[in-house]
């Protein structure tokens, strides 16, 4: 059988004069600022506009440019790896949502492939409107324009799928190992913040962020580290979901406890790691008086987390819609459900 698995994942500027146009498309999706686009569209041309300069300055920290592509090609290229056994022939596609490579140019090679069965695969492990609906949905396009016909399930959202767990309390216990005498710690679980209209609107991302920090304290069996579930990146003047995690890092230090933050929304490297949480918040620990400061990686190509994702891939097969438990995971109230909107 050959099978495709189509990898979504934000996407990032590859130079800093890609910078800008990034930032318009990103913005100019309904899915980000949920207006008309006779309104929607001109207000993401002047946001990118204004936000260029300092979103350069950013990048200009880690070589100009993201490496989510590379990254993002490298667990493609591991999982493209675990699920090509027993007769299977897999090849990991990856379609970026806001740079490239875009949905379109995989859908065409996609195609090209001419698989028996695709498997789409967002690597958001927790579902939100603004983020794996965003991506199916720009797929279903442009899947459509490419002409593919072959059947097609997709993974829905994994916040406690076994192997993702595992994955990230393993990069977690490396943060943690040698820790200082004397010193007690608090474990920042940091995932990408929204606004809290999006929750209210039934976005059921928070819930799912809870879940994947509650199953990950479980599987670390670290009690003398205080779990902290926080929210970063902050932008705009919309009320945020929180505790902020900037504020938790400046709360530590007025308690005099060392950080171990860990992201628990990002499964790949990119700006919001490398800058936020390497370079900004470093520098924001150390002013506020943190008497350590320690980051866990992403999962990145982390067995465990690779391994996992292969058996989700391998659940959707048989053409159903797949989630971390036995069919839909959020509540039978929740709006917005990806299951259900599948």
């Amino acid at each position: 059988m050959k099978l495709a698995v189509v990898l979504f994942n934000l996407g990032g500027p590859d130079s800093p004069e890609a910078v800008r146009p990034f930032l318009r498309n990103l913005f100019s999706d309904a899915a980000i600022i949920s207006l008309p686009a006779p309104l929607r569209l001109p207000l993401a041309w002047l946001i990118a506009r204004r936000r260029a300069p300092v979103a350069r300055k950013i990048y200009d920290h880690i070589g100009g440019r993201s490496p989510i592509f590379e990254e993002t090609r490298r667990q493609a290229n591991e999982l493209q790896d675990a699920l090509s056994v027993d007769g299977v022939e897999a090849k990991a596609f990856v379609a970026m949502r806001y740079w490239h490579p875009f949905s379109d140019g995989a859908a065409r090679a996609v195609k090209a492939f001419a698989p028996d069965q695709i498997v789409l695969l967002p690597l958001y492990p927790q579902y939100s409107t603004t983020t794996t609906a965003s991506s199916l949905k720009d797929w279903a396009r442009t899947a459509k324009k490419a002409g593919l016909k072959a059947p097609t399930s997709r993974v829905c959202c994994y916040p406690t799928e076994p192997g993702f767990i595992a994955g990230a309390a393993a990069k977690i216990a490396e943060a943690a190992g040698d820790l200082k005498p004397g010193t007690a710690y608090r474990l920042l679980l940091s995932a990408h913040g929204l606004p809290k209209r999006t929750i209210a609107k039934g976005d059921p991302y928070q819930r799912q962020v809870e879940q994947s920090a509650a199953a990950v304290v479980k599987a670390l069996n670290r009690p003398e580290l205080e779990p902290i579930v926080c929210y970063q990146s902050r932008v705009g003047p919309l009320e945020w979901i929180g505790p902020a995690t900037d504020s938790e890092i400046t709360r530590a230090g007025k308690d005099g406890k060392g950080v171990i933050i860990a992201p628990i929304a990002f499964v790949s490297e990119h700006s919001e790691t490398l800058v936020e949480l390497d370079i900004e918040y470093r520098k924001l620990a150390a002013e506020a008086g943190v008497p350590d400061y320690r980051r866990a990686a992403t999962v990145g190509i982390q067995s465990d987390f690779i391994n996992g994702l292969a058996q989700l891939v391998r659940r959707a097969l048989d053409g159903k819609t797949v989630t971390s438990g036995e069919g839909r995971i959020c509540p039978a109230g929740q709006k917005c459900c990806g299951f259900s909107e599948g």
